[in-house]
Parts: C-alpha cells; structure tokens; sequence
C-alpha cells in the first residue's frame, strides 16, 4: 500500500526512532515487550513532567474545585484521544495493510500523507521548543530567587549596561546548551532521563511534605471557583501537565499484553491525575493568595528549599538538549535531507533562548503552550485521525464525537491562545 511504498522509496521517512516527549526522550530504547507494571511505569515516566510545578498557582487563579474538576476532566480526555490513536493504529494494520506504524508521524502520514506528517511534526517542533523555553525561565526565574535576599536588587549592571539576573542566567546557560545540543547522539546522556523524574519526584515529595506543614500551622483564606475568566489558563495548564501522547504508540508496541493496554494506561492515568491534584491543592492549601507561580520559591530560601531548586535547575539544563532532539530530527529532515547541521541547532537553541527571556512567568507560559499546541496534538489530530479511518464504521453517534471534538479542540485552542498571550502581555506591561 502507499505506506509501504513510501517506506522503500523514503526510508528516512518510515524508519525514525518515535519521537520523544517531554520527560523521557530516550524511552524508546526500552526492552521490546513490557509486562504491565512495566507499561505502568513507562505511561508515569511519559507524562509527569516540569508542567506539575505550576499547578499550584493555577489552583489559586482557578480555586481548589474548579481547578481539580478541570485537571480530571483534561485527564480523562487525554486518555480517550491516547486509546484514539491505538485504535487508529490497529484498524489500519489490520484491516489496510499498513505496517511500520511506529509513531505519531507515522500515523499521520498513513491517514493523510505529506500533510498529516507535516501537521504533526509541526506541533511537535512547536510543543518540544515549548518544553524548552519553560526550562528556561524555571532556570533564571529559581536561580534568580536562590541567589538573591529579600534586600538584593533583582537587577545587576555589567559594563554600565542593567540586566535582570533571570536574563544573565539565561545567557550564562547560552553557551553551555550550544556545547550540549551540538552533540550528534545524545544516547550518552540516557540517565539524566531517569535522574529527571527522580528529582521532579523528590521534589514533590518535599513540597507536598512542607504543603501539609504549613496548612496545619496557617490556614490561608481559600476559593473554589475563581470565574470563568480564568478557565482557558487553567485549561492551558492542565493539558500542558498531561502532554506525552506522543509517546502512546511506542508504549504500546512494547506492551507484551495489548489487550490490557487500555486498562492499564486508565490505571496510571488516574494515578497521574489523583497525584497532579494533591499536588495542586496542597500547594494552595498552604499559601493561598501567596502562592507563586513557581511552588518552589514558596519553601523560602532554606538549605532544603535551596537543594530541590537547584536539584531541578541542573535536571532542566541536561534535560533540555534531550528535549529539543526531536525537533532537530524534524528540521534537519526537511531542511538538511536528514544530515547533521550544526548551525541550524545553534539558531534553534538561540531562537528558544530568546523567547525565553520575552515571556515573565513560568506558569503563563505553560498556559500558552498547552492551550495552543498541546490541544491540537493531544484532541484534535487524534480525533481527526480516527474519524478519517473509521468512518465507514463509528455510525453517527461516534463521528459526531469525534467531530465535536475537533471542533472544541479548535475552539478552545484558539480561545486559550488568545487567552494565554493577553496574560503573557499584560504581565510584561
């Protein structure tokens, strides 16, 4: 079928690794057949990433109630459209012939050609450069607040010229990210991806601890709903949080049992989420209206506050040059026939840098990715796909789902873009 004739004629197309998401982008060099506590873990590692840190802050805009109902329903959406794509996937392996289905791209070129790849490597470059800008403002915005007091200006001046201290860490990192990110193979650095999701759960850990201190000593004024005016930022949030479907496929073909696949990708997303709204309400819980937008800077300036933030600046900085991989894979693909280019690295990574020292908040910034790419990757293709590919099959009720689905997806895409830029503008004025 085209798909394998697309196959022999353009390897490089059909034979790339699957692409990497956020926290573990060397994932796929996992054994071939997972048990099912195996999956369990490989679905956790996928998903829980940066992105929890700024669900405190996004309980206070939201309040407790309407933050947590919007976090489960994102959670149950998410995995809806993640059972989406493996259902794709297995009707046309069994009922069109296609093979070699390995990722997200694939699949979008075996529903739509060219155009389906394209789409989808778009919002991939888009999402994974969005990782990256968020790592670095958490970088200069945690290694500002370490290394300033409460009397320290937050600005310094070099050679006469006035810098805030979160825009010189930023360009201290410049340097060392063009070293890291001009490594061909990064296949060396596969620890840090477990280092990654030790600290971020240490770190949960020790906040969560000092949360439920904190509440039992001060019991801050709290909100259940903070209106409706803050629902697209908290919908932003919530699905930048849950972003890993791009991994879905690849965890499923290493899955030894598929038939359980479903159940247990539910089982660990409901983990996910019961563990992402503990970690947002107890953040709230203990500071209220004083919650940042960054947890962290919240535990003050003590040794073991200083030690998680830190802790999680050196986990960003490693995790950076794995998560903009995938993006070079697409670039240097379609710009350098697949080769190697190290000047177009360099520019990419100069690119995010800038961008990064544009946007004020770590948290508005989360919106803004989720709101915008994170929708479109995680609803609106994987519905779209299914709809193309079992169309003669779903009856009416099921294409309108999927059709509802696209069409809110698109909708509150652009709504929460919309949303999200205003805020990101109106902090900066």
């Amino acid at each position: 079928m085209g798909f394998d004739k697309e196959a022999s004629s353009s390897s490089h197309v059909l034979q790339v690794q699957p692409l990497p998401r956020e926290d573990t982008p060397l994932l796929t060099k996992s054994p071939p057949l997972s048990s099912n506590s195996k999956t369990f873990a490989n679905i956790f590692i996928a998903v829980v990433g940066a992105g929890v840190l700024g669900l405190p802050y996004t309980f206070k805009r939201t309040g407790w109630a309407m933050g947590s109902l919007m976090l489960f329903a994102v959670a149950f959406l998410t995995y809806y459209c993640m059972m989406l794509l493996v259902h794709t996937r297995r009707r046309l392996e069994t009922r069109h012939g296609f093979t070699k289905i390995a990722s997200f791209g694939d699949l979008g070129f075996a529903v739509c050609g060219p155009v389906g790849r394209f789409a989808v490597d778009a919002m991939i470059v888009l999402s994974q450069a969005g990782f990256c800008v968020s790592y670095l403002i958490f970088i200069g915005n945690t290694l500002s607040y370490v290394t300033t007091s409460s009397t320290k200006s937050p600005n310094e001046k070099i050679l006469g010229f006035s810098f805030s201290l979160k825009s010189l860490f930023i360009w201290v990192c410049f340097p060392f990210q063009l070293g890291l990110n001009s490594i061909p193979t990064l296949t060396h650095l596969a620890p840090l991806s477990i280092f990654a999701d030790v600290v971020d759960l240490g770190a949960m850990g020790v906040v969560m601890v000092e949360d439920v201190m904190i509440f039992l000593q001060q019991r801050p004024v709290l909100q259940a709903f903070g209106g409706i005016s803050v629902f697209f930022y908290g919908l932003g949030v919530a699905v930048y949080a849950f972003e890993g479907i791009g991994m879905v496929l690849p965890i499923e073909s290493e899955t030894k049992d598929k038939q359980k696949f479903g159940k247990t990708l539910g089982l660990s997303m409901t983990f996910i989420s019961l563990m992402y709204g503990a970690f947002g309400a107890l953040g709230y819980f203990a500071f209220g209206e004083e919650t940042k937008d960054i947890i962290t800077t919240n535990l003050g300036q003590g040794l073991v506050s200083s030690l998680v933030q830190l802790g999680l600046c050196v986990n960003l900085f490693f995790t950076f040059p794995l998560m903009m991989n995938p993006v070079y894979e697409v670039v240097e693909r379609r710009f350098c026939e697949a080769r190697y280019c190290l000047w177009l690295r360099w520019v990419v990574v100069l690119m995010v840098s800038l961008v990064a020292l544009l946007v004020p908040n770590f948290a508005d910034f989360l919106s803004l990715v989720g709101s915008s790419v994170c929708i479109v990757l995680g609803f609106v293709l994987p519905a779209l796909f299914h709809l193309i590919v079992h169309k003669q099959g779903l009856g009416l009720g099921g294409m309108a789902l999927d059709g509802a689905i696209v069409v809110l997806g698109l909708v509150l895409a652009v709504s929460g873009t919309w949303s999200s830029l205003l805020e990101i503008f109106a902090a900066k004025a």
